[in-house]
């Protein structure tokens, strides 16, 4: 548990685990927007009764409260805390509505045509489900390569000039996309495919809000590969467990 004091009004606690990139975005949120809260860890696999209580439906973290009241899944947050603070801080979504409509649209592409077929590549089940995840996730970053040019308009971000809610959404996934060589064999970013999104990682890991949202690459891969390992154990047992008659 830690308080991070920056500035705002109204009391804030975010439940979360070190690991999750969804609870990094929300960090990122909460750090551009200049806000205090309180940063309580959790342990999935022992859940508390703060967690379940604010996350009845899902169990799962990111959870932020904000005077008493709880908000869940990263994207819904990131929107909330934009809203909820219009007045402190950079916005996070564009004021014009074709402009918000295209941020939601692209944040939700991230989410399900990036993270999800980068997470089959991870599990790596077989090896044909770990190609084909592969494949699909390097489809999703040079399609997102294109969005970058779009949206930027030239400009270092999402956003434009500085960090907009699709920054913050892909921001948050940087340091696991960064592990990606070393985990699933595969270089997501590089020059010759997605030039701009490889200098748009560099920009953003130099952030200050990304200095102290997101978690160190390094140890991240060697957590993935620590709960690989007790995944493929876990499968391993069951798999000798015989059958009831």
């Amino acid at each position: 548990m830690a308080g991070v004091q920056l500035g705002g009004e109204g009391e804030l606690k975010l439940l979360g685990t070190w690991a999750s990139p969804w609870v990094s975005r929300v960090k990122l949120a909460l750090h551009l927007k200049g806000l205090s809260y309180e940063y309580i860890e959790q342990d999935l696999d022992n859940k508390t009764s703060l967690l379940l209580a604010s996350n009845p439906v899902h169990k799962k973290v990111p959870v932020l409260i904000h005077n008493g009241k709880a908000i869940c899944e990263s994207r819904v947050i990131l929107e909330y805390i934009d809203e909820a603070y219009n007045a402190t801080g950079p916005s996070l979504l564009p004021a014009d509505p074709y402009e918000r409509a295209m941020a939601r649209f692209w944040a939700a592409y991230i989410d399900d045509k990036l993270v999800v077929p980068w997470v089959q590549a991870f599990k790596n089940n077989t090896e044909e489900e770990r190609t084909e995840g592969i494949n699909l996730t390097l489809a999703a970053a040079e399609t997102l390569e294109g969005a970058l040019k779009e949206c930027s308009k030239g400009k270092p971000f999402f956003g434009g000039d500085s960090m907009g809610y699709v920054d913050v959404v892909m921001g948050g996934l940087i340091s696991w996309l960064q592990g990606t060589e070393e985990l699933c064999g595969a270089k997501l970013f590089d020059d010759s495919k997605t030039p701009l999104l490889l200098s748009w990682v560099e920009r953003f890991v130099m952030l200050d809000a990304a200095k102290v949202a997101l978690p160190d690459v390094g140890e991240l891969v060697e957590f993935a590969k620590m709960r690989l390992a007790q995944l493929a154990a876990a499968a391993a047992a069951a798999a000798t467990v015989p059958p009831k008659n």
